[in-house]
């Protein structure tokens, strides 16, 4: 499963502050994801930056994203609704020069809406007009010339716009209503910020059921395996998000969806940017989470895989015990307890005179080429024995053979091997 994690924004622990250097810091730190954060506005002065961003990014493996402004009125009137689009309009223009994947955006308060049809089909509006302006400025054969030492303008396909849910309750962007539009408007996608559907939902996405229910009714209503996600901590109540927090102060866990990330997520292609203050630290928790999940779920199916294969051969050998070609080259067979004995006597009809009954011996004993077991006063040499189901930490002080079979008198002793 492709997954990709990154800070947004550039890491804490980046000296230099820019954006290539804080790329530099993304590999070093085994990250492979970040999101620019044009919070308010795209300044001119960092256009630089972004095309010696999109040079890295196309030569190396990191994929870079861009989030739109915070604030958004795409719903609010017709002078509310032309400013917020002129801040995307530079956005858009940044994230062509960026190599960006992905260009979130916010939708903004209801406005005068209510929630519904009205205002889920008044928002596909908007993002259809967005998508048809990204395409045109990422593939205008006019500006060929002066975009030519960026080949991903016309090389890669155009950045996918993102529609973030929202984290308030007077904010469109339930989860519902961003399916439901990026269902309808192609090349849009959803983005899908953990931290607000869990406040917004009052705490709902606490284990890996929630995640796999969530990811199932975004493939049912959306369809693909694409994901563009955010992760953070959250302090909320009564349904909305208060503020971000570190991952490890809040109640949303990243246990529970890294869980479902390593058992279920084989089919995704997922990007999860951590918008925690701690950014990178909790991004490389995220990944060291997802790692051990891993690691646990690899652990679980090759201890089964022995399961199987152990009792595949046992009852291989329980099938053998029936054919008398098998039995002739068996010198003993030792039971653990007196029942044992004749349930396998009855139903395979094993010679009694191949059969030993020594009780709590449980444990199977590779094949000695030289050697012998004493048990106290008796000696069972192994050089010629092929198979012996005997515990060796376990004993018995007195043994004495009666009608073939071994039985014992009292306490344990330890076994030796001499």
């Amino acid at each position: 499963m492709p997954l990709r994690l990154g800070p947004a924004g550039v890491p804490l622990s980046c000296k230099g502050r820019t954006i290539v250097e804080g790329m530099d810091d993304i590999t070093v730190l085994g990250l492979d994801a970040m999101e620019i954060q044009t919070v308010r506005t795209v300044q001119p002065k960092h256009f630089d930056q972004y095309w010696q961003a999109g040079i890295l990014s196309w030569d190396s493996d990191i994929e870079m994203n861009m989030h739109g402004p915070y604030y958004a009125e795409l719903l609010g009137n017709r002078r509310e609704r032309n400013r917020s689009l002129l801040k995307m309009e530079s956005s858009m223009q940044a994230g062509k020069i960026l190599n960006a994947r992905h260009l979130t955006f916010h939708v903004g308060p209801y406005g005068e809406y209510d929630p519904g049809s009205a205002a889920n089909e008044q928002v596909a509006n908007v993002f259809s007009g967005v998508v048809d302006r990204v395409r045109s400025i990422w593939g205008d054969a006019q500006e060929e010339l002066d975009y030519a030492a960026f080949p991903w303008i016309h090389e890669s396909e155009p950045s996918l716009v993102g529609i973030e849910t929202s984290g308030r309750q007077e904010l469109w962007g339930t989860i519902e209503e961003v399916l439901e539009v990026c269902n309808h408007v192609d090349g849009t996608v959803p983005v899908l910020n953990m931290a607000h559907i869990h406040a917004r939902g009052h705490g709902m996405m606490r284990t890996s059921e929630d995640y796999a229910e969530l990811f199932d009714r975004v493939r049912e209503t959306y369809g693909g395996s694409k994901f563009y996600c955010h992760f953070a901590g959250v302090e909320h109540r009564m349904g909305n998000a208060l503020h971000y927090t570190q991952i490890k102060k809040s109640d949303l866990k990243f246990e529970p969806f890294a869980e479902y990330l390593a058992e279920e997520g084989d089919w995704m292609d997922i990007t999860i940017i951590s918008d925690s203050p701690l950014l990178e630290h909790d991004a490389m928790y995220m990944l060291q989470h997802y790692d051990k999940a891993r690691q646990r779920l690899l652990e679980i199916r090759a201890r089964d895989q022995r399961g199987m294969i152990t009792t595949t051969q046992s009852t291989t050998d329980n099938e053998n015990l029936g054919s008398k070609d098998y039995t002739d080259k068996i010198d003993y067979i030792v039971f653990n307890s007196n029942w044992n004995f004749e349930k396998f006597v009855y139903q395979f009809k094993i010679p009694e005179t191949k059969s030993l009954v020594i009780k709590y011996a449980i444990e199977k004993i590779e094949f000695q080429e030289k050697g012998v077991y004493y048990i106290d006063e008796i000696a069972l040499n192994t050089s010629n024995v092929n198979k012996w189901y005997v515990s060796d930490s376990i004993g018995f002080k007195k043994l004495r053979l009666i009608s073939g079979k071994l039985a014992h008198s009292k306490a344990p002793s330890p076994i030796k091997n001499v």
